[in-house]
Parts: structure tokens; sequence; C-alpha cells
């Protein structure tokens, strides 16, 4: 197993290379850093100058790639590599496509609160465009302590193509040999316009609803499969996500919105809000994807 790392010079790119390598320790996979330069020509003028633009920019590449690969740990294979592409996002899609890795890590923007994600513009677009499962990591995630995934959630709905993401955390919980827990997250705020959000009969009906939910994910994965099945429930969805106990080591899986291609992400609106105040690393599975084939 791959995983393509895209890395700046920033303590965001070491906040993702932390989390891959406790990806690859965990999944006993290989690491490609990768640091993707512009190919336009910023200085239309003279070729000399031209030339020596590029000249300063590769070098300083060149050692700022050093620099990430010093960071990666003794005991993880890794390569590094420096690629030329208009667009960041787009420079390693490509190599995860000729690489045939499994997944691509990003660190968050540096603008984010310690220890919760932030967008920026590489990882906004990866999420619109990526067709293997991407890897968010909090900001901070270089101070964690955690050497390997303690356990992996999945957060299941009722949604088409959630099999997808059920089989891909299930494929990943054995591959690493870690736990795996099934949650469905009940919130007031999901309920459908026009529905009674207060009545004790509308909350039993929304746990019936998430119970059903498990049940049908956990009927899904392979005979005799040892899941955990857990309710989270708050008056919003990030109420909901923060009643949990999280601990160093652990991730979180989400399923790509209905809304994205098939084997293409697209955050939803409920995972964007789960984003804002998760505390743990989130892995986001393309719909149909995020298997081994």
């Amino acid at each position: 197993m791959r995983l393509i790392v895209g890395y700046q010079a920033t303590p965001s790119g070491e906040d993702g290379i932390a989390l891959a390598a406790v990806l690859a320790r965990t999944l006993q996979a290989e690491l490609d850093i990768c640091i993707v330069l512009p190919c336009d020509r910023p200085v239309p003028s003279k070729a000399p100058v031209e030339v020596a633009y590029e000249n300063i920019l590769v070098d300083q590449a060149t050692e700022w790639l050093s620099d990430a690969m010093k960071l990666v740990p003794t005991d993880i294979s890794a390569e590094g590599h420096l690629l030329f592409d208009e667009s960041f996002a787009q420079g390693l899609i490509d190599i995860a496509t000729e690489r045939e890795a499994y997944m691509i890590v990003v660190g968050a923007a540096s603008d984010g609160l310690l220890g919760r994600h932030a967008i920026g513009s590489v990882t906004s677009e990866l999420l619109h465009v990526a067709h293997v499962p991407l890897a968010l990591a909090p900001r901070g995630t270089r101070h964690n302590s955690a050497g390997r995934i303690r356990e992996i959630t999945c957060a299941v709905g009722n949604r088409p193509g959630a099999e997808a993401l059920t089989d891909a955390a299930y494929y990943l919980s054995t591959t690493a040999s870690v736990p795996l827990r099934l949650l469905s997250l009940v919130s007031i705020d999901s309920r459908t316009a026009g529905e009674d959000t207060t009545t004790k009969a509308a909350r039993e009906r929304d746990l019936a609803k998430a119970t059903e939910n498990l049940q049908r994910a956990q009927s899904a994965l392979p005979e005799g499969a040892e899941v955990v099945s857990i309710l989270a429930e708050g008056s919003g969805i990030e109420k909901a996500v923060t009643s949990l106990d999280w601990h160093d080591g652990d991730l979180l899986m989400v399923g790509s919105s209905r809304l994205g291609q098939p084997r293409r992400l697209f955050l939803g609106s409920t995972a964007a809000k789960i984003l804002r105040v998760l505390p743990v690393p989130m892995i986001v599975v393309p719909r149909g994807g995020g298997d081994r084939s």
C-alpha cells in the first residue's frame, strides 16, 4: 500500500507527514512525499532571468523536500518527489494514479485552531476531484504522541453508496488490526423542515432510524465481523460529535456526499459540520471508492 503526502514547507506540511507516518506504520504502507511546483513561467522577460528564477525555485524546493524526508521516522519507508503542475492538487492526484496509491494525506490550513481542522485551497480542490480516500490531519498533529492508529470510527448514514464507506472502514481496520466502531449521529438540526423537532415521539423516531442505519451497516459487513455500534445525540451535529470521547490515535471515516460524482470526493454539509469540531484525523472516502480495486 502506498500513501501520497502533499507537503508544503509549513507546520501544516509537518502535520501531514506526522499523520501519514502513523497511518503507514499501522497499515505497513510506504510514503511518497510530494512537493508540487507551478509549471508556468512567472518571469516572462529575458530567458536568462527565467532560467535563474526557476533554478532558484527548484533548488529551494529540493531543500524543502530534503527537510521533509528528515521528518519521516526511520522505521517508515518513504520516497521524495518534486512535481510540476499548474495545480498542486492535480499534481497529487496524478502521482496517486501513477503510483497506484490508496490514499492522499494533507495537513490543515495554517489559520485553523490548534487541534481542529481547517480547509485550505489545496484541500478544498482535492475534496472536489480526488478519486482516492483523502486523509486530513488536524492542526498540531505533529505534536501528537500516538505512534499508531488506536481505533477507527465510521460515521454511517442512510444515503445510497454507504456500503463503500463501511467496506473501506472494515478493510482498514482489519489491515491495521485495530477496533472498528460504527457511529450514527442524531441531531435536531438534521430533521426535515416542517417536522416536529421537540416532542418525545420525534426523538424516539430519530433514534429508531439511527439504530436501523447501524444495523444495516453492520449486516453489510462480512459475517462474524467484530464491530461496536454507538449512537451520539445532540442538539446539532457538532454537539453530537463532541459528546463522544476521542483519544490520540483515533480517526473518523466519512463518506463523500451523494452530490459528488461516483469515485470522486465531495464534502457534504454533515461532514463539513463534523470537520469543524472533530479533534482527530478524518478520512473522506469517495462514493464507490476506498476499496483495493
